[in-house]
């Protein structure tokens, strides 16, 4: 193995770097100025004031409203994705859990006077909507808040069933960022037919797949060890084979569901990810988070309890600090309406220090109309065909940032422990994604998202698709093709130079210093000297 990548850096100093530290991040709740085409913003007015924490719900329900000021309210256009009476609430950032608490306590006093206005109709449409949460219940107690979700102070809120006026009164209250309509979320998966798995073998090639290399898969024997990847989906079958143990349940979100991918469409992305024979990082650790029922949807305000999972679990496992433990990535391969909460939870995850691939979607439009593809932070993926082309079906626009193949990819499935299926989809691509995050982590242990990122971009394959649209980027997925990464982490090494007058040749710096120990086999006095001299110098003269 070379002596390799920010070797200079390491022989100056041993730093302990920890890239997995949440910052304090005050702009992650932002007034959302700039509109999604499918999002419809009502009643925007001023922001409220600041409110004292000490003080009883019912001294709240005074002090906590604003007749004359309402946050955002948030909707998909699509009526028929809106869960009806079902809302995702947003609170603003750096809120003492005092005030959080004493905030709910409030909402469910509100709730219980709004809901006794309509406990003479029992046919109305909220006791519809709320009739499967809990079947024992009466009608009294139906709604409420059902979860609350908070990624440390980058993102805080919680979702219920509420009826309009309790809404009202929630989005006067100063401490609400905005409240969203929940809508449903689907699957990314377009296609399924027979196929072969070309997918790996374009990925670690420059040149387009000929006869003699559209088999052949070149890539790290090491990807993936040491990374925890978190599969936000269906679920993941963990007993298949081609996990060879390495995949195990996280969570189920949904209510009332099972530890079981009932579907397929995780297992899928999973195995694309990391599995034996079709994955990317074949030693990744795989972990199953199941947003989404077994008929592939669900809805956004599991989702960001699903991210909310993972970002925690990341935490936990970084805190621990387990030896061989490098870091965590996470594929979300579904899709819908724009959902500022949605975008906003992934975005905290990913500040959290979670690598993030997402689906671009299937309806070959722009994007930035859909969500989660459209949360800045993470990198959203387009699919790509055999033959090059951007898929008929992919979405394009400024928010995609890289393409991957996604057209009849082979991977593990449901059914038994060997069960294998060709699907198609944006939702095929990004599993690529997550997977090439995963084997670069084995190369750069703590290395940020953001330069990830950056990196995955800066390394990819440009102008090699055809039918890119003039507004999407032209790039291609590369994993390096199993060979020493000094050019992928270059781009790192120059994004952290940039105020040296003069970009630093890490590769001749390498060479020089293995030059240097080769000299010191044959006369080890002065080397250390001589090795210390050549780095200041390097470093001075830069």
């Amino acid at each position: 193995m070379l002596l390799s990548k920010s070797v200079a850096l390491s022989i100056l100093a041993t730093l302990g770097v920890n890239a997995l530290v949440i910052p304090s991040v005050g702009d992650v709740v932002d007034v959302f100025a700039a509109e999604g085409k499918q999002l419809v913003a009502a009643d925007k007015n001023g922001e409220g004031k600041d409110v004292a924490s000490a003080a009883s719900p019912k001294e709240m329900d005074v002090k906590l409203v604003d007749e004359k000021k309402q946050s955002t309210l948030f909707s998909t256009e699509a009526v028929r994705e809106i869960i009806p009476h079902k809302y995702i609430i947003v609170l603003k950032n750096d809120l003492t859990a005092e005030q959080i608490q004493y905030h709910q306590e409030w909402v469910a006093l509100q709730h219980v006077n709004s809901l006794a206005t309509i406990q003479d109709d029992p046919s109305h449409s909220f006791f519809t909507a709320t009739k499967d949460l809990n079947p024992t219940s009466s009608s009294v107690d139906a709604g409420g808040i059902v979860d609350s979700f908070s990624i440390e102070n980058l993102l805080s809120g919680y979702s219920g069933y509420f009826l309009e006026s309790t809404i009202d009164m929630i989005r006067r209250n100063p401490l609400v960022a905005f409240v969203e309509k929940d809508s449903k979320v689907y699957a990314s998966e377009f296609d399924t037919q027979k196929g072969a798995p070309w997918g790996l073998a374009r990925v670690s090639h420059r040149q387009p797949l000929s006869l003699n290399s559209f088999n052949q898969y070149l890539y790290d024997t090491e990807g993936g060890d040491g990374v925890t990847s978190y599969i936000i989906d269906t679920g993941v079958n963990v007993n298949h084979e081609e996990f060879g143990g390495r995949a195990k349940w996280g969570a189920t979100i949904p209510t009332g569901d099972s530890d079981v991918d009932g579907n397929g469409h995780g297992t899928h992305c999973a195995g694309t990810i990391g599995s034996k024979a079709y994955g990317v990082a074949k030693n990744a650790n795989l972990v199953a988070v199941k947003v989404l029922r077994s008929n592939g949807s669900g809805s956004m305000s599991d989702v960001v309890k699903g991210v909310e999972f993972a970002a925690k679990a990341h935490q936990a496992e970084a805190k621990k600090g387990a030896k061989g433990f490098k870091g965590s990535t996470a594929n979300m391969s579904l899709g819908g309406g724009k959902s500022p909460a949605l975008d906003l939870a992934v975005n905290a995850a990913v500040k959290a220090g979670i690598h993030f691939a997402v689906a671009a979607g299937n309806e070959n439009q722009d994007a930035c109309n859909t969500s989660p593809a459209s949360a800045e932070n993470a990198i959203t993926v387009g699919a790509s065909t055999i033959s090059d082309a951007r898929a008929y079906f992919s979405n394009y626009g400024k928010c995609v940032d890289i393409f991957a193949p996604g057209l009849n990819i082979l991977s593990t499935y449901i059914g038994s422990d060997t069960a294998t299926a060709t699907l198609s989809g944006t939702s095929m691509a990004s599993p690529h994604i997550a997977g090439a995050d995963s084997e670069f982590f084995v190369s750069s242990k703590g290395v940020s998202p953001e330069q990830l990122k950056k990196n995955l971009i800066h390394y990819a394959t440009k102008d090699a698709l055809s039918d890119i649209p003039d507004d999407t980027v032209n790039l291609l997925a590369f994993n390096g093709a199993g060979k020493n990464l000094t050019e992928f982490w270059g781009a790192s090494e120059q994004t952290i130079s940039t105020e040296h007058k003069e970009l630093i040749d890490f590769t001749k710096l390498e060479n020089k210093i293995e030059g240097l120990i080769h000299k010191a086999e044959a006369d080890s006095e002065g080397f250390f000297k001589d090795l210390e001299n050549f780095v200041e110098g390097v470093y001075k003269s830069n």
